[in-house]
């Protein structure tokens, strides 16, 4: 296992600068998972720790040593890629042999390393199959296999449950954490899927334009994002986020004024803001009580959880979590208030968190 630092790390292509000044420290056993939509940099990152794309600026240290001239080869770690990229006219065994047969291990430890990984990994009767006669969920096992056997300091993960299906996802994402709590390996983990995020990560990095917006536990990044953009990135529905101002002790949203002392005082007054809520965190109520009233559109019935989508004017929509055995009525006009306790409140020009004074 190893630790990672990552100190002003830097990318840029020309004169075009993609990856801007990251500052990481990855503790040996942690899983990291780096998110962020597409083009913001994450998965260019993870190739620069890999020393597949050249470091511009910055110190990458692996393990206690500055690796950033160093090959792939020499920097003890292992990458599981999107497309699994497997050898299509070898055996599973063979494919997972390959490296190590390459690096002149002899055949006895090549044997043992093989068998353990397929035990693990639970592909011990593919081990003669070629990549064509396996599934989706099978090859990306094979792939991990590939890794596992050369016992790396650090894994790399690039988006590798993209190409499956839905119900792939789900049982590999748990497959790969199984795998994590089991060997305890450094691992960084690269993703657009929160959910994934969310679920694997010890720590997630949350990227946008090659900066790091936020890094943080799942859960304090969903409850205390340090920016808009984290706010609406982490969470599904989105979190409402909707433009007000401050007075003293209300906001004032949408035409109304509402009592909050969350951030109001004389410093503040008149201050633009925006306004985030999570759908759970909005609550049915009178007309007299509502911060928000608006006509339900859509309802999405899913099941374990029923969310509403409520037209509230000025181009806005609301996301409402529901119980999941509401009647909900498309059409019907609905009020809502907001738990002072959760609301989150950002400066309209910045777009960073304000702090709570209540």
């Amino acid at each position: 296992m190893a630790g990672i630092a990552l100190k002003e790390i830097q990318k840029s292509y020309g004169n075009l600068k993609v990856i801007h000044d990251i500052d990481i420290d990855i503790q040996s056993g942690e899983f990291l998972v780096l998110i962020g939509p597409s083009g913001c940099g994450k998965s260019t990152l993870l190739r620069m720790i890999a020393g597949l794309e050249e470091i511009t600026g910055g110190e990458l240290n692996i393990e206690g040593r500055v690796v950033n001239l160093l090959p792939p080869a020499e920097r003890n770690i292992a990458m599981v890629f999107q497309d699994y990229a497997l050898y299509p006219h070898m055996s599973v065994r063979e494919n997972m042999s390959f490296g190590l047969k390459m690096r002149g291990n002899k055949d006895e430890d090549i044997n043992g390393r093989v068998q353990h990984a397929a035990e693990i990994l639970k592909i011990t009767d593919y081990l003669e199959r070629r990549p064509a006669q396996l599934s989706g969920g099978q090859r990306q096992r094979v792939a991990m296999g590939r890794a596992i056997v050369r016992e790396p300091a650090a894994f790399l993960f690039d988006e590798p449950l993209s190409n499956l299906d839905a119900a792939l996802r789900v049982e590999m994402r748990l497959e790969i954490a199984k795998l994590h709590n089991r060997m305890k390996a450094t691992t960084i983990y690269v993703t657009h899927d929160q959910v994934e995020a969310m679920t694997l990560a010890d720590r997630i990095v949350v990227m946008n334009s090659g900066v790091v917006e936020q890094i943080g536990k799942p859960l304090e990044l969903y409850h205390n994002p340090a920016s808009l953009f984290v706010a609406r990135f982490i969470g599904s529905p989105t979190m409402n986020t909707i433009p007000a101002n401050l007075s003293a002790g209300a906001i004032e949203v949408l035409g109304r004024t509402v009592k909050f002392d969350g951030a109001a005082g004389a410093s503040n007054a008149g201050r633009p803001v925006v306004v985030g809520l999570r759908p759970e965190d909005l609550v049915q109520c009178s007309p007299e009580e509502a911060w928000f009233s608006g006509e339900l559109v859509v309802a999405e019935r899913l099941g374990s959880q029923t969310y509403g989508y409520i037209e509230i004017g000025h181009s806005k929509m609301l996301s409402v979590e529901f119980p999941r055995n509401s009647t909900l009525q498309v059409g019907e006009t609905l009020h809502f208030r907001g738990n002072p306790d959760s609301v989150h409140l950002f400066d309209a020009k910045t777009e960073k968190r304000l702090p709570a004074t209540h």
